[in-house]
C-alpha cells in the first residue's frame, strides 16, 4: 500500500514537470500577446481620435463652404449695387453738365426778364409804387447772391411777375400819401384791376383819378364821391361785390363810364 502511494506522488512529480516547463515557455507568448492587444487598444484609440478630428475637420470644411457661398452671392450683390451706382454716378455727371448748360442759359434769361418787369412796373399805373420797386430791387439782389441756388432764384422772379400778372385781376385799396397842390396829404387809393386808379382824401373834398394816356393825374367829379366809397368797401371785404359806375379813360381826350 505503502509502496503504491510513493508511485502515484512519483507519477505526479513527473507530469508536473513538463507542465512547469510548458507554463515557463508560454509566458513570453503571453506576454507578447499582452503587449500587441495593448498597442492594438492604444492604436485604436488612436484611429478614433483620428476619425472625431476628421470628422470635425470635415464639418468646419463644410461650414466654412457654406460661409464662402454665402460670401460669393454678397460679392455678387454688392457687384450690382456698384454696377447700379457706377450708372447712376454717369447719369449724375451727365445732368450736373446739363444743368451747368441751363444755369449759364436761364441766368442771363433771369436778368431780361428783370429787367422788363422793371420797365414795365415803371411803364404801367402807378399803384404801390415803393412796394413794387423795392421788389424789383429785391430780385437783383437777389440775383448776385451766390447762396441761392438758381432754382429758387427762378422760382422768385416768376412769383414776381405771377404778382404783377394778379394786379390785373383783382381790386384793392390802400392807405398812402399825395402832393395835391403843392402838399403832402394822406389819401386813399382805390385800384380795380389796371383799369382804374382814383385817390380821395380823407375828408372826401378831393378826388382824382389816373390817366394812363397822359400819364397824369386829373380831377374826379364829386358825383362820383358815392361810387368810389362804395368801391373802397368793396375793396376792403366790408360791402358784397356790386355794379359800379366809376371812369374809364379810352382815349387821350377823355373818360368814359
Amino acid at each position: 500500500m505503502k509502496h503504491s502511494f510513493i508511485s502515484s506522488v512519483a507519477a505526479l512529480a513527473l507530469l508536473s514537470a513538463p507542465l512547469a516547463a510548458q507554463e515557463q515557455s508560454l509566458e513570453p507568448v503571453v506576454d507578447a500577446a499582452n503587449k500587441i492587444n495593448a498597442a492594438a487598444k492604444s492604436s485604436q484609440l488612436t484611429v478614433e481620435k483620428i476619425a472625431d478630428s476628421t470628422q470635425e475637420r470635415i464639418q468646419q470644411y463644410k461650414q466654412i463652404t457654406r460661409q464662402i457661398q454665402g460670401l460669393e452671392v454678397y460679392t455678387q450683390q454688392l457687384q450690382k449695387q456698384l454696377n447700379a451706382q457706377a450708372t447712376e454716378k454717369n447719369e449724375l455727371n451727365t445732368s450736373i453738365d446739363e444743368v451747368s448748360v441751363v444755369e449759364r442759359q436761364i441766368t442771363p434769361l433771369m436778368l431780361r426778364m428783370i429787367d422788363s418787369l422793371a420797365k414795365f412796373v415803371e411803364l404801367d399805373v402807378p399803384f404801390l409804387p415803393e412796394e413794387r420797386a423795392e421788389r424789383v430791387a429785391g430780385l437783383r439782389d437777389l440775383m448776385d447772391r451766390a447762396d441761392v441756388d438758381v432754382s429758387e432764384k427762378f422760382r422768385r422772379v416768376m412769383e414776381a411777375f405771377q404778382i404783377e400778372a394778379d394786379y390785373g385781376r383783382n381790386i384793392e385799396a390802400y392807405n398812402g400819401e399825395m402832393t395835391i397842390d403843392g402838399q403832402q396829404q394822406d389819401v386813399e387809393f382805390l385800384r380795380m384791376g389796371r383799369t382804374v386808379l382814383v385817390y380821395k382824401t380823407r375828408d372826401g373834398n378831393q378826388m382824382g383819378v389816373w390817366n394812363q394816356q397822359q400819364g397824369d393825374w386829373q380831377p374826379l367829379d364829386s358825383s362820383y364821391a358815392s361810387s368810389v366809397q362804395e368801391a373802397l368797401r368793396v375793396a376792403r371785404k366790408q360791402l358784397a361785390p356790386d355794379l359800379l359806375m366809376l371812369p374809364v379813360f379810352t382815349n387821350t381826350t377823355g373818360a368814359g363810364e
